[in-house]
This record gives C-alpha cells, structure tokens and sequence, in this order.
C-alpha cells in the first residue's frame, strides 16, 4: 500500500543525506517534497500541515544542526513524528467487565465486518478466549449465512439469528446463549448501509445501550482514502468509538487513512487487514508502520510471525541441521509451507530492513503458488531423493515432473535453488555472514 509513498520519501531523504551540513534551505526544500508525497498519498491537508511545520520546528533546532549526520537525523525526526501522528504505540483490544463480554462491528456495508469477525475471532481464540459470533444484520441478504458458514470453518459457535428477529433482541438473546455455550466473549456482526443515515445510527445506539460492549470498533475500508476518516468521525460522534479496524491494507490505495485517522479522530487503529485469509489480521503498531513507510523494514513483526507459526523444539532441530549440512529436501520442503503460513512471501521481504532497496529484489514478484508448485515436486520423490538430491537423474527428473503435474524445468529449477541453498549454508558455517558473496538469493 505504501510503495509509491516509501519511494517519493526515499528520494527526499537521498537529497537531505547529500548535504555535508544542512542549511534552513535545504531543509525547506526537503520537506517540500515529504509534504508534496504525503498529500499524493491522500494524507488530510490540515494532517500534513501540521506535521510539517513539527518537523521543521525541530530540524532547524540544535538536535539537527549540531549533528554530524543531520540528514540522518531528519529522517529520525520523520520517522518520531510519523509514529505520534499514528498513536505513538499500540492500544490493545479492551476485554474486561461481566462476562460474556461483547465486542461491536460497526461499519458500512462493504467495509468487511463479517470477515473481520471471523479474523477477530481466531485473534482472541489465541489470547485464551472463548469467542461467541453473533449475526445482527439482518437486512443484507445472506449475511447470517456467511458469518454462520465462517463460524463453522474455524470452530466457533454461532447464535442461530433469524432475518426476522429485531437486532437488538438478537445481541440481547446472544449473551444468555453465549454463557451455555461456554464463551466469554461475544463478537457482533452488526447492519451496515451504503451511506450513513439515521436509521442505522439509531439501531447502533440501541445495540450498543442494551448491551454496553467493552469495546466498539469501526471496520473501514482503507481503499477509501479520506472518506474512510469521514466515515470513522460520523460513527465516534454517535457511538464514542473505542478503535478502527482498517481492511484491505494489501491493497493499492494510497495509505492516507492510516496516517491521518488518529490525529483527526482521535480515535486509535486496533487492527490492520492484510489480506483475505482469516488468518491475516494483525495488531496495528504505529511505530512499525512509521519504520515500514520509511523504508527501514519490520523486523519485529517478521519474528511474531515466524514465533507463530514454528516449533521450538523444529527450530532448534533445524539449526543443527543446518550447521551440519544436513538440510535435505523434506526439510525444504517444511520451511516451504512455515513460510506459507507467514504470510505473502513478497510482504515478508518488504519488511526486512534493506530488503526493498536490494537490486536483485527491486522488480521482483514472488508468485506465492510456487510454494504450491515445490511442495508437489517434493513429494513427487522418494524418501531416498529427498535425502540425497545428487541421484536425481534425467529419468527421475521426468518422472517427477509427470507425478506433481508440473515440467521438467520445474524440477531443474528446484534443484538448482535447492543447490544454491546448499551452497550458501555452506560459506555461512565456514565464515559467518562475511562469507556470503554475490549471488545469496536463490531466486
């Protein structure tokens, strides 16, 4: 979402960073172009205003001019200020008071409440909660169905909503059933609309009274632009919001909502979408979307990611595999499929620090059914071949092809990265990571 900002910024920064000392003019001229691609980024006019004239404050003060590295210095500042404009850190999920607790979507129609209480749901399941999935929306054909059917896909109980019960009686009703259930926290899939009207305020107010939710969190659509801040103060200023859900975040919108949301509402980002799969939904943290905007990567992120999704007791076993050249195909193959589990392969190298900026990946475009493609390759092949990739013959290379629907090429070019794998683990155990040389992705 944010590359065309990322770029436009790294170009401003690149100019600041030439200058050995910087004067009031280059700094000036500097922020110029920050303002100019924050704006293109549909960032709120007043927002931009407002955060250029901070930073400015501050890099014509003593912390810059006094630096030996004061374009370095600037892009600290940016990247400080960046991070306030967005909540300066991560504001959790409320869940306290009587139980069942309730969480509230609210939203317009389109926005992808349903979905969201799917992902919200697998995301508290995680925190040692028991999650109970209340349809309250009535109107929208099929919508009890959809969160009915997602229920079932990921094991969560649903209450049994009717098109004709009143919303409110639904999300009343939902917590005496929840409590038989066995769960402690009910997610409403509350109506939404097109646009904002009175009517729907109303039966949100109504909701929202009858069941005093400990946290009430507007789903919106960040392929919206500013509309989506629109929308987010229309909601607060009838149901005093607790938090925004941002969906569609892999999308190609120009990002604006997610910097100026906060500073004009007031009102926190909670959780990001990044993607269809219910599994992606993330906690939204202002500091590393502040470092990921800038070009300086997401470590932190990436090692949540990985924590999630890997064995300790794999991870260590894999080390001592590694260090002993025993990596062979099947544990190729199993790094293959954590990896899948991660997320898309090509935002996981975005948020490596350095990574959107290395040559060999800058028009790079991993195809995540690849994945797909190695996983069938390899389990195309005997137990003996995966372990000894070296007795793989022209013969055995066609027949491999032919057992996992894919084409001899295919296969050369596993082995061949495979190899290259190999090859690489093998300069990191003799020297360390000054070992690697030219050619360390096996792309």
């Amino acid at each position: 979402m944010f590359d065309n900002l990322s770029n436009k910024l790294g170009t401003a920064f690149k100019k600041l960073k030439g200058h050995g000392k910087l004067s009031e003019k280059n700094i000036t001229d500097g922020l110029r172009e920050v303002r100019m691609a924050l704006l293109e980024a549909d960032v709120h006019y007043k927002v931009v205003k407002r955060f250029i004239a901070d930073i400015k404050e501050r890099a014509l003060g003593q912390e810059v001019m006094n630096s030996l590295t004061p374009g370095q210095q600037v892009v600290k500042i940016v990247n400080e200020e960046l991070t306030m404009l967005m909540g300066g850190h991560h504001q959790e999920l409320v869940l306290s008071g009587t139980r069942p607790m309730s969480i509230m979507l609210v939203g317009l129609q389109g926005s992808g409440k349903t979905t969201t209480a799917g992902k919200l749901a697998i995301y508290i399941r995680e925190k040692g909660f028991h999650p109970y999935l209340v349809p309250a929306d009535v109107y929208r054909p099929a919508a009890i169905d959809q969160l009915t059917k997602l229920g079932a896909q990921i094991s969560v109980p649903v209450y049994p909503s009717v098109a004709d019960m009143d919303p409110v009686d639904i999300c009343r009703e939902a917590r005496g059933a929840a409590t038989k259930a066995g769960c402690d926290t009910l997610i409403l899939d509350t109506a939404g609309r097109l646009h904002i009207d009175e009517t729907l305020m109303a039966e949100l107010r109504r909701i929202k009274e009858a069941v005093r939710p400990s946290d009430t969190l507007l789903v919106a659509d960040a392929m919206t632009g500013q509309d989506a801040v629109n929308i987010a103060e229309s909601f607060d200023g009838v149901l005093d919001l607790g938090g925004v859900v941002l969906t569609k975040m892999d999308g190609d919108a120009r990002g604006g909502a997610a910097i100026s949301i906060k500073s004009v509402t007031r009102k926190p980002i909670k959780f990001i979408g990044v993607g269809e799969k219910l599994s992606e939904l993330e906690p939204f943290h202002p500091e590393r979307m502040s470092s990921r905007i800038l070009g300086m990567g997401d470590v932190l992120t990436v090692i949540e990611k990985a924590q999630a999704v890997m064995d300790e007791k794999q991870a260590i076993e894999l080390e001592k595999k590694l260090r002993k050249s025993q990596f062979t195909l099947d544990d190729f193959r199993d790094q293959m499929v954590q990896i899948r589990k991660m997320g898309s392969f090509s935002d996981l190298i975005g948020m490596i620090p350095g990574m959107n900026k290395a040559k060999q990946l800058k028009n790079l475009e991993v195809d995540d059914n690849e994945f797909v493609r190695i996983e069938a390759i390899i389990n195309s092949m005997t137990p003996q071949e995966r372990r000894i990739h070296t007795i793989i013959n022209g013969s055995r290379r066609k027949r491999i092809a032919k057992g996992s629907g894919t084409r001899v090429q295919d296969v050369n070019k596993l082995l061949k990265n495979y190899a290259q794998i190999l090859k690489m683990m093998k300069k990191i155990n003799k020297g360390g990571m000054r070992g690697l040389g030219r050619g360390m992705l096996p792309f």
